[in-house]
């Protein structure tokens, strides 16, 4: 199976080329939506986010704005918020990953932002 990295900055065509691959019936992971997923309601993220960052905590998730508020611009908290996330994208990505390699896929789409950044192209 060939698993093909989707990265780049904000505006630069990664959720047009997803589109794109997912009509042509491409399985595409999007890291993106997987965060959003972590910290929503009941999101595998919350608790522990909320753990450290309390004021952006609602009965619905985490409230972005709110943590976005609390961690950017200040190195140290982003990098305890990516402890928590990052971890919990790649396990997603794996397992997205084994999905379709046990149903034999010649092509998979890992749409991630920050693939290098991450590690993730290793």
């Amino acid at each position: 199976m060939h698993v093909l990295g989707l990265t780049g900055s904000i505006g630069m065509g990664k959720s047009t080329a997803a589109k794109m691959f997912q009509r042509l019936k491409v399985p595409v992971h999007d890291a993106d939506a997987t965060v959003h997923r972590l910290m929503s309601k009941n999101g595998a993220a919350v608790k522990e986010i909320s753990d450290l960052f309390p004021e952006t905590e609602t009965e619905n998730g985490i409230d972005r704005k709110k943590l976005g508020d609390a961690v950017f611009g200040q190195r140290e908290k982003l990098k305890q918020l990516e402890a928590i996330l990052h971890p919990l994208v790649r396990q997603k990505m794996h397992r997205f990953i084994d999905r379709y390699a046990r149903q034999r896929r010649e092509l998979v789409v890992l749409d991630i932002p920050l693939l290098f950044e991450t590690g993730g192209d290793r």
